[in-house]
């Protein structure tokens, strides 16, 4: 969450879905980041997690000047990336949905679904998105990008 024009917000998302609010007349805006525990389960404890990073996000832009009614929701994410759990991604953007639609938030923008990764990058200052699609490719390991920690562990920089 930021309401500094020269900050960027950035997440990296497979199944797991992001939503981007943003208030267009204060200028704030935030994202999360959240997946269901299990996408087996019937627990109602196990969306909570999901209810509060919703809330947080929510009340969070509210202390910082924006308007419940004013802001606008950009979905990102939800994609079915693991052939046994691939209703995971389905179901974390159903909830995304029915909980903007349930608090009457309006979704401006979304990708949602298929089978990449995204990559996006949210200016909560204007509410603009970067979305990028990852590309299946295998990480080339060079020795400028990491360096060698203990036994075969590899810090990536």
């Amino acid at each position: 969450m930021a309401d500094d024009p020269s900050v960027v917000l950035s997440t990296l998302l497979g199944s797991c879905v992001s939503t981007c609010l943003f208030d267009p007349i204060s200028k704030v805006g935030g994202l999360n980041h959240i997946i269901l525990p299990n996408d087996l389960s019937t627990d109602p404890f196990d969306l909570m997690v999901q209810v509060n990073a919703m809330e947080c996000l929510i009340n969070a832009l509210l202390k910082q000047g924006a308007m419940r009614s004013r802001l606008v929701a950009k979905v990102f994410g939800g994609a079915n990336m693991i052939g046994s759990l691939a209703s995971v991604g389905e179901k974390n953007t159903e909830f995304v949905f029915s909980f903007l639609n349930d608090e009457s938030i309006s979704v401006e923008g979304q990708d949602v679904g298929g089978t990449k990764a995204r990559n996006i990058r949210f200016e909560p200052t204007t509410g603009r998105v970067r979305l990028k699609v990852v590309i299946d490719q295998p990480l080339e390991v060079t020795k400028r990008t990491c360096k060698k920690l203990q036994g075969s562990e590899l810090e990536l920089f």
